[in-house]
């Protein structure tokens, strides 16, 4: 029976020796857990950034989107352009005139038909390609 004293005795003094490395430890785990936690939220951060499908892709792919739009009703009121001209070209007698006077060079009796000059070429300068 003497012996249970000094078995409580050894467990109270193994238990005080431990006790600051179990503290330690618990400390050490809780400073891990945050600087994972922190690199993890840093990751995740960039990725949303900087990833595949990242905000800077995103804006990019935008001004994208909108230029092409931009592009499309140009081209759209190009088309409708044209349209009215060849609508104009099989209806209308004096835009089939038009037409023909300006393309073939056609003038009626008594109008003068101007053709500008056609523009000199540049002079090349050879000592340019050394």
């Amino acid at each position: 029976m003497e012996r249970a004293p000094q078995a409580e005795a050894f467990a109270a003094s193994w238990i005080e020796r431990v006790r600051p490395f179990l503290i330690e430890l618990y400390v050490l785990r809780r400073r891990i857990a945050t600087i994972a936690v922190i690199l993890l939220a840093a990751s995740l951060f960039v990725h949303v950034t900087f990833g595949a499908n990242g905000m800077v892709v995103y804006k990019q792919k935008r001004a994208e989107y909108q230029e092409l739009r931009n592009q499309i009703g140009q081209v759209q009121q190009e088309n409708d352009r044209y349209t009215q001209q060849i609508q104009g070209l099989k209806t209308d007698q004096t835009a089939i005139e038009k037409e023909a006077r300006e393309q073939l060079g056609y003038a009626k009796p008594g109008e003068y038909v101007y053709v500008p000059p056609k523009p000199a070429p540049a002079p090349q300068n050879r000592s340019a390609k050394k």
